[in-house]
């Protein structure tokens, strides 16, 4: 079983992640600004304050772990400027502090990067409100820094064109950088679908240094 430090574990994505690793016997430290906010009880769940921003804070919280999670947002659009790129940044230069102990890194990616069917980027479509493009772009972002980055074991795990709160299959479809869609042409999964993927990922690891997507 691995051991996992978490943050953003209080989210949308984060709370599923953290059910999920915790069902399957993972041992998780979910690192948060407000402890008061997570009120998840758990024989192998330890709450501990930290900053993703930070990078010793995210040294300190990584340090002996198997696994650094991270599933932080930004809420609206500036909020996901503001956070996701620089997290990127501060998450990998806390982890170089470990050099060869550093634990890998598994992030919350996001879906407007990847081809659709149609060949062109899922941010291209016309019609995007900013607030998205600018979430879209965010992620898109840290993407384009992670794939700098050769000495952190990384992995950035993006999403279907829609993810929201639903029901656990455990089952799923995986790609690289294409768009996964049904026979309709749809691309969704379930929060907690998406959970099952990165924890299957955590377990399996088959996209070290890679994005990879999932859906269903």
């Amino acid at each position: 079983m691995a051991k996992i430090a978490l943050f953003g574990a209080t989210g949308t994505i984060g709370t599923r992640v953290l059910r999920e690793a915790l069902d399957r016997g993972h041992q998780v430290t979910a690192v948060v600004r407000d402890p008061a906010k997570l009120t998840e009880q758990h024989p192998n769940l330890t709450v501990t304050t930290g900053d993703v921003l930070d990078p010793a804070s995210v040294a300190a919280a990584a340090k002996g772990q198997d696994v650094v999670v991270s599933a932080v947002g930004g809420g609206d659009g500036p909020g996901h400027v503001a956070t996701i790129k620089p997290a990127a940044e501060s998450l990998v230069a806390g982890l170089r502090t470990l050099g060869d102990t550093a634990p890998r890194l598994i992030t919350v990616g996001g879906a407007g990067s990847l081809r659709t069917p149609d060949g062109k980027l899922v941010w291209d479509a016309e019609g995007l409100p900013e607030f998205l493009l600018q979430i879209m772009h965010a992620h898109g972002d840290a993407l384009d820094f992670y794939r700098t980055v050769s000495d952190v074991r990384w992995t950035n795990v993006s999403p279907a064109g829609l993810i929201e709160p639903g029901e656990r299959s455990g089952t799923y479809r995986s790609a690289l950088d294409d768009l996964v869609v049904d026979a309709e042409g749809k691309s969704r999964i379930s929060a907690e679908d998406y959970a099952v993927a990165l924890i299957d990922e955590i377990e399996t690891p088959k996209h070290v240094g890679e994005r990879f997507t999932v859906g269903d």
